[in-house]
C-alpha cells in the first residue's frame, strides 16, 4: 500500500473504528446491560432481519428470472440490457426513496393510475411508507446486484444439459430442480448474502420513506445520536452489532463466490 491509501485508510476507516470501540469499552458491562434491557433495540434487530430477509429474497428471486433471460440473449443486447439494469445503483437513496413517494405515495402517478382500476389509494398510498413497502423500495437496487452475481454464472452454463434432461422426460421444474440450481447454489447464496448485508445495513432510503416510523437498527441508531444527550456507548454497541452482522454476512458471501468460481473452473 502506498502513503496515501494508508492516510486515506485511517482517515476514513480505522479512526472511526477505534472512536467506536472506544466509545463502547468506556463501560462496557453497563452498556451491554442497557442495550439488552432495552425493548426497542430487539424490536429494531427482529425488524431489520425480517426486512433484511424479505428485501433478499425478492431481490434474488426476480434477479435470478432477469439473469436467466439475459443469459438467452446475443452478447450486444444482453450489454445494452445489463447497462439499463445497472442504472438503479447510480442512484443514491435519497433519490430512490423519493422517486418511490411521488410514484407510489398517496398523490403519486403509480397510485392514481391504479385508483382507475378499482384499488383503494388510500391503501397503496399508506403501504409504500410500511415494512413491506420499504422493502418493495430496496428491491430496485438491490435486483441489479443479485442480476450481475447470477449473469456471468448463467452466461457459461452449458444449456445443452437442459435440454438432454428435456429429452429425457423430465419437466422445466425437475430440470432447473436437478441440473440447473445445484450448480448455481454457491451463486446464488453469495447474491443473497450481498443483498441481505445491503439492506441490514441502508439507512438513507429508509430515512427519507418512513422517517423513524419503522423499527429498524440503522433508524434506532440515527435516533439515539440525534436525540440529546445519548447514551454514546450504547450507541457504539449498535453500531459495532451492524458492522459486525454486515461484515460476517459479506465474509460469507466472499467465501461463497469463492466456491462459485472453483465450482465454475472445474
Amino acid at each position: 500500500m502506498t502513503l496515501p491509501t494508508l492516510l486515506l485508510m485511517a482517515g476514513f476507516f480505522f479512526l472511526p473504528l477505534f472512536i467506536i470501540f472506544g466509545e463502547a469499552l468506556q463501560e462496557p458491562l453497563s452498556a451491554l446491560s442497557r442495550l439488552i434491557s432495552d425493548n426497542a433495540f430487539w424490536q429494531s434487530l427482529l425488524g431489520s432481519l425480517v426486512l433484511a430477509i424479505m428485501a433478499s429474497g425478492v431481490s434474488v428471486a426476480v434477479g435470478l428470472m432477469i439473469a436467466i433471460y439475459l443469459a438467452k440473449q446475443p452478447a450486444q443486447l444482453r450489454m445494452l440490457w445489463s447497462f439499463l439494469v445497472s442504472l438503479p445503483l447510480v442512484f443514491s437513496g435519497l433519490i430512490v426513496a423519493y422517486g418511490f413517494i411521488l410514484a407510489f405515495g398517496r398523490a403519486g402517478t403509480v397510485t392514481m393510475l391504479m385508483s382507475k382500476l378499482g384499488i383503494d389509494p388510500a391503501w397503496l398510498g399508506g403501504f409504500i411508507y410500511s415494512p413491506a413497502g420499504l422493502a418493495f423500495a430496496y428491491c430496485y437496487y438491490l435486483t441489479p446486484r443479485a442480476i450481475f452475481v447470477l449473469l456471468p454464472i448463467l452466461v457459461n452454463f452449458d444449456h445443452k444439459q437442459l435440454l438432454a434432461g428435456y429429452s429425457l422426460g423430465a419437466s422445466r421444474w425437475q430440470a432447473f430442480k436437478d441440473i440447473l440450481l445445484p450448480q448455481i447454489a454457491p451463486a446464488l447464496g453469495t447474491s443473497i448474502c450481498i443483498t441481505f448485508a445491503v439492506a441490514f445495513g441502508a439507512y438513507g432510503t429508509a430515512l427519507a420513506l418512513t422517517g423513524t416510523q419503522v423499527n429498524i437498527l440503522p433508524l434506532l441508531l440515527y435516533s439515539r445520536i440525534s436525540d440529546a444527550g445519548s447514551d454514546f456507548p450504547v450507541v457504539a454497541l449498535i453500531s459495532i452489532i451492524l458492522l459486525t452482522v454486515c461484515l460476517l454476512i459479506t465474509a460469507l458471501s466472499e467465501w461463497l463466490k469463492a466456491r462459485a468460481d472453483t465450482t465454475t473452473v472445474h
